[in-house]
């Protein structure tokens, strides 16, 4: 072990003087000058002797500083001083049997102020089970014997320092990582790479890092280890939710299944039998789920930062031509109102103008994505709305090829901004259309169906196609994805996403047969 920049700091909590001068001793031996030595030599050993009264200490062991406590109060004081004074206690030897506070009593004060200090009870008595020891001053504790010999002394302190000095380092090295903007496959090679150092640590045979959604459900994000395919994914997101609920701790062990929970980031870690995780692995799991929770939401806000940036900039060319289309997108009512005049009568006069409409709904739509505009609600029937967004979707490419159905029983209402929510249904359609045309589906099939449960309404959109790719299901609504298309901008999705939000709704997306679109809006 280097011991250039690590703490060595120890503390000596006993009653008895001569303890606490004999451990500083061992620790810090005195320096001897020659003719102290001769003298001393000379004593023990006869006038001829030249063998040195100490020995030289070896390498691998730290030179520590030293710093005493006569109580269990001061040296709790001591400690308190030392986290003030950013210079905290890497080892603290601490008497059992003390006048006021006994060495339990102190112990437990002490984690108060410090939980990472690594406890070194030397006692000449056993009155009291590691049980009640590790209960009340964490498992990061270490129990020897009086008497005890000076190397004895040495190998405690020096293992405890080097215990206390890795689990630092990897500290530092977590948080520093964790304010570090990676792009996602670096995100994940990085964080896989923090949880093999973790489950080699713990000596875990499983170690999984995982997202929990509001819904209850479980997304993967990466995992180490055999034996994943033995989890069923459903029962550990029950197993969190249920010792959540029965515990206020932040790691939590149950049977083999240790798992920590930071915000909606879930490590799981799956030991061997019989094993119970320590204090301070406990530490370092908690640890690795905060930074790991930071370093995926800060990839996260990069990702949607450069989101909006591409969006401002789209919006801000879209503006400008928006500019330039208005004033023929508005004149197309006037011109059929003028031929109409003329005494023309035609339905694709009628058609011009639902054109008309349409485009500039859908300009409307699009900037209103970009600038978040909030929604204007009324009541609308829902079956209306489904069925006007059918219509308008006959221009879509070979729609007319494909059978839709509806089941959209007619009391169904919602409050909803009618061109938006228009915008929702047509762009769904769209998508499902695209997919039944390039994979030609025989039979292409769209159902459409809706259903009231507890005041709100689910609105169902299926197609018999070949499903969402499982590499798309995480990025499916987000702006700018495609997926081997030859136009379109990738915004479909995201509109919609947004748009059902806005609304106070929910939107879900699972493969049956075909892909399965899930809205819950509130019912009116």
């Amino acid at each position: 072990m280097q011991t250039e920049n690590i703490n060595t700091r120890v503390l000596v909590i006993d009653d008895e003087e001569m303890v606490r001068d004999n451990i500083e001793e061992i620790l810090i031996p005195p320096i001897k000058t020659n003719e102290q030595v001769k003298q001393a030599s000379s004593i023990l050993f006869g006038e001829e002797a030249e063998r040195p009264l100490l020995g030289s200490r070896n390498s691998y062991i730290p030179k520590f500083t030293v710093d005493k406590a006569a109580n269990g109060k001061e040296g709790f004081e001591k400690v308190k001083q030392s986290i003030t004074a950013n210079g905290p206690y890497a080892v603290i030897f601490l008497d059992m049997r003390m006048p006021g506070w006994d060495g339990l009593e102190t112990a437990t004060h002490i984690r108060e102020a410090d939980t990472k200090a690594e406890i070194i009870f030397i006692t000449a008595y056993s009155d009291t089970s590691i049980e009640d020891i590790v209960a009340k001053a964490g498992q990061n504790v270490g129990y020897h014997c009086k008497p005890y010999a000076a190397d004895e002394i040495i190998q405690l302190a020096t293992k405890a320092v080097d215990d206390y000095n890795k689990l630092r380092n990897l500290e530092h090295l977590l948080f520093a990582i964790s304010n570090i903007n990676l792009a996602e496959h670096h995100l994940n090679s990085l964080l896989k790479n923090i949880l093999d150092q973790i489950a080699g640590y713990t000596q875990t045979d499983m170690a999984l890092l995982g997202k929990l959604h509001k819904d209850g459900s479980y997304e993967k994000i990466f995992s180490i280890g055999v034996g994943e395919e033995k989890l069923n994914q459903e029962q550990l997101a029950t197993i969190i939710e249920t010792a959540s609920r029965n515990s206020s701790e932040e790691i939590i062990q149950v049977d083999e299944l240790v798992f920590a929970k930071m915000e909606n980031y879930v490590v799981f870690t799956a030991l061997k039998k019989n094993i119970r995780l320590k204090t301070e692995k406990l530490y370092l799991l908690k640890l690795f789920v905060q930074s790991a929770a930071k370093v995926i939401r800060n990839a996260e806000l990069q990702a949607k930062l450069l989101e909006k940036e591409k969006l401002s900039a789209v919006g801000g060319a879209l503006s400008m031509l928006l500019h330039d289309l208005r004033s023929p997108i508005k004149n197309i009512p006037v011109l059929t109102g003028l031929l109409r005049g003329e005494g023309i009568q035609n339905e694709l006069l009628d058609m011009l103008d639902q054109c008309g409409e349409q485009a500039s709904e859908i300009f409307d739509d699009f900037l209103d994505f970009i600038r978040e505009v909030p929604v204007k609600t009324q009541k609308l029937s829902l079956k209306e709305i489904v069925t006007d967004s059918i219509a308008l979707s006959a221009s879509i490419r070979d729609f007319s090829l494909l059978q839709v159905q509806t089941d959209i029983p007619n009391q169904l209402s919602i409050w909803g901004d009618k061109s938006k929510f228009k915008r929702i249904i047509i762009n769904l359609l769209s998508n499902a259309a695209e997919a039944l045309r390039d994979n030609k589906i025989a039979n292409p099939l769209i159902r459409i169906s809706a259903e009231e449960q507890d005041g709100s309404i689910e609105l169902t959109i299926k197609d018999n196609g070949p499903g969402i790719p499982d590499t798309l299901f995480k990025t499916l609504f987000d702006p700018f994805v495609t997926k081997d298309k030859q136009g379109g901008t990738g915004l479909g999705l995201a509109i919609v996403k947004q748009f059902v939000l806005a609304h106070g709704g929910s939107i879900n997306v699972h493969n049956n047969q075909g892909a399965v679109f899930n809205i819950i809006i509130p019912s009116a």
